[in-house]
């Protein structure tokens, strides 16, 4: 499994794996402690497993955590998304960058999300899986959205937006939820 750093977002990686492929499909290895720890993470740190099934078109995002923050894995189980990262960390060299992947079911590379960083997809596919390694329980007092088409995000989703939940519709601007998580 190669590791890649992610140069636009201090701290953010792909891990890309090397697919054993067939005539049955594939065989792929998505997480492996030996490599985590060599990219300089805690495999021990990520404490729940989630995944989340979404409709072409759909987006879900912009999200963030208030307090500590989250640090993730993510990757597209199955099928294809747009995926976008936004560094919100104040201190850091990349503080307000974006940057995007096509994960994709076929290519099962995994994203690391810092804490401290937002992160959301648009689904391309009918369906798409995204599987999420997370560090910390989630504690929905702490959720923080921001508006996926806020200008200052300037995201440059590929697809209309088909639909996404309530909470996202009504996701307050970048500097209004940037003002939460101070």
């Amino acid at each position: 499994m190669e590791i890649i750093e992610v140069t636009n977002i201090a701290g953010a990686l792909l891990f890309r794996p090397a697919p054993h492929r067939d005539e049955r499909g594939f065989f792929s290895r998505t997480f492996d402690r030996d490599v985590i720890a060599k990219a300089g993470l805690d495999p021990d740190a990520f404490i729940q497993d989630s995944i989340s099934r979404s409709r072409r078109g759909v987006v879900r995002g912009m999200h963030t955590r208030s307090g500590k923050g989250e640090a993730k894995l993510v990757r597209c189980s199955y099928g294809a998304v747009f995926d976008v990262l936004v560094d919100l960390r104040p201190d850091s060299p990349t503080y307000r960058n974006r940057e995007t992947f096509d994960l994709t079911g076929d290519n099962q590379v995994t994203v690391y999300v810092p804490a401290g960083c937002a992160h959301g997809f648009q689904a391309l596919t009918e369906p798409a899986d995204v599987s999420y390694r997370i560090d910390r329980a989630h504690d929905p007092s702490e959720d923080v959205s921001i508006a996926f088409d806020d200008p200052d995000l300037g995201i440059p989703w590929p697809l209309p937006v088909s639909l996404m939940s309530d909470r996202d519709k009504a996701a307050p601007s970048l500097v209004q939820a940037t003002a939460r998580l101070s």
